[in-house]
């Protein structure tokens, strides 16, 4: 007589698995799909930086670009537009990379998302360190670790080069005390009253400045004067009018005349 509770106990069993809905999984079978829209986690992608790492040429110059929350986009695209072009026979002449507070992607004020390429702890010594900027550079300022990073790349750098208000980083940081310097048009003012150390140019009328290793810029589109004259300084003249005819810069300084067929 002990068949009938063994079947009134697995009747029980199959009553409670449909009342809660949940269906056993055998060995193989396999799991239940999930739902990434209403996964609590949303969606994930996963980016192999080794694969990006091993292209990195020790024996090259290395550009480095910083990334912080709303840096301005063509301040960051204008310097790896100039400098990741090759030579005319297609070699490289730099490595050119993207470093952060961390590896998470960054947020331009555009809504460009961009992935670092190094941290501030692992970034290796740059040849050129480039400052870009943010419309609010509050935050930015205040980050020590960004200014203690700036500090310790220009130690060894050849040349430091701000656009726009990155110039505010140039300032706190003192690295260029007693040098000509440059920002966004409007800015000079200010930039001068906050750090009285710089030698702060008419943003008026002038667009670049160079004085010893700093080279900075007003910014946005100004970003590709102060690039392109660094890589004439670090290459050849030849190579920048390349560079130059790669980008189709004569169709943008002549967009006018190029659109109307003059």
């Amino acid at each position: 007589m002990k068949t009938l509770p063994t079947l009134v106990l697995a009747l029980f069993v199959v009553a409670v698995v449909y009342e809660s809905g949940e269906v056993p999984q055998t060995a193989n079978a396999a799991p239940p799909a999930q739902d990434i829209a209403t996964s609590p986690q949303g969606e994930t992608c996963v980016i192999n930086l080794e694969k990006r790492r091993k292209t990195f040429d020790e024996s090259l110059p290395t550009i480095g670009v910083i990334l912080f929350d709303d840096v301005l986009m063509t301040e960051v695209t204008a310097p790896i537009d100039v400098f990741s072009k090759p030579r005319e026979n297609g070699t490289a002449l730099f490595n050119v990379v993207t470093v952060a507070e961390t590896l998470q992607p960054v947020s331009t004020e555009s809504g460009l998302r961009m992935l670092p390429d190094y941290t501030f702890s692992d970034c290796p010594k740059l040849t050129v360190l480039v400052v870009p900027s943010a419309y609010d550079m509050t935050a930015t300022v205040d980050n020590d670790e960004i200014v203690r990073f700036i500090k310790k790349q220009n130690a060894h750098s050849d040349f430091t080069m701000s656009n726009c208000a990155g110039s505010q980083l140039i300032g706190e940081s003192g690295i260029a005390d007693g040098r000509k310097i440059v920002t966004y048009i409007g800015g000079g003012g200010d930039l001068q009253e906050n750090y009285p150390a710089l030698q702060v140019q008419d943003d008026q009328t002038v667009s670049f400045v160079e004085d010893g290793k700093f080279l900075s810029s007003n910014g946005n589109l100004a970003s590709y004067i102060s690039s392109l004259e660094l890589l004439e300084k670090m290459s050849s003249k030849e190579h920048r009018d390349f560079v130059e005819s790669y980008l189709y810069l004569e169709r943008l300084t002549k967009w006018d005349q190029s659109a109307s067929g003059k």
